[in-house]
């Protein structure tokens, strides 16, 4: 499926849903931490820190940073992989799937806003 939509629409589209978003009261994450957050929650697992650090193409220090912090809100857990227990494996959460569904709610009302 494409959309057709000009880059100033975008951007206000964007402005709306992000202005929006820090007006709840919900965390206030950095464009990293999204971008890492919607890779684990729209791409097919298993996630790990090497295959996220691949995926977005960042070092894996800044990945397990990012992933700190969404752990710390609920967002992410981490988990040993039992066939390989060097590996750690990064899941889901229903507070961050929670956080991703009121996200994509937002984004859908401000498209509202700006027909």
């Amino acid at each position: 499926m494409s959309i057709e939509i000009k880059p100033s629409k975008a951007l206000d589209l964007w402005r709306i849903a992000i202005v929006e978003s820090v007006r709840r009261d919900s965390p206030d994450l950095s464009a990293r931490q999204m971008a890492l957050l919607l890779n684990v929650y729209l791409t097919p697992a298993p996630h790990t820190v090497r295959g996220l650090s691949d995926a977005l193409n960042i070092s894996k220090p800044a990945i397990t940073r990012a992933l700190d912090r969404l752990s710390s809100l609920g967002m992410v857990k981490r988990k040993v992989d039992e066939d390989d227990r060097r590996s750690v494996l990064i899941q889901r959460t229903v507070k961050g799937s929670v956080f991703l569904r009121e996200f994509g709610d937002i984004i859908v009302a401000a498209g509202k806003e700006t027909d």
